[in-house]
């Protein structure tokens, strides 16, 4: 059976089949090493700051490279991200305690308003 019916049968390219993946290049290694001993120094570091602490280095590297090296090492920086997603926390309500209470005598239910209280050192 031929090999592009094989890889026909299984569901692979055939070119896919052929590939094979080069090695990474001295250089990259060495960036690599480097990154990893930067981020291990300042792990809040992203791409943009590694790239600079590069530069600083004397190395000619661009922010896609970086990138790349970095999420093939699987680094990321560490930072609060955004809880978009999450709800924030609920407000207790409290139920109207008087609803259906019929008032029918003089103090049977007080209130005030404390949206504006003085204090020593300006309002609560």
């Amino acid at each position: 059976m031929s090999m592009a019916r094989q890889c026909e049968l299984v569901g692979l390219a055939r070119s896919s089949y052929y590939y094979q993946p080069m090695p990474e290049s001295e250089e990259n290694l060495l960036l690599m090493r480097l990154l990893d001993e930067q981020d291990t120094r300042t792990p809040f570091y992203g791409i943009k700051k590694m790239t600079a602490w590069l530069r600083s280095q004397d190395y000619e590297v661009n922010h896609k490279r970086v990138a790349r090296l970095l999420r093939q090492m699987g680094l990321m920086a560490v930072y609060p991200a955004p809880r978009l997603s999450q709800p924030g926390e609920q407000n207790v309500r409290y139920p109207y305690l008087l609803r259906g209470l019929g008032i029918d005598r003089v103090n049977q239910v007080w209130s005030t308003d404390i949206t504006y209280i003085r204090m020593p050192r300006g309002f609560l």
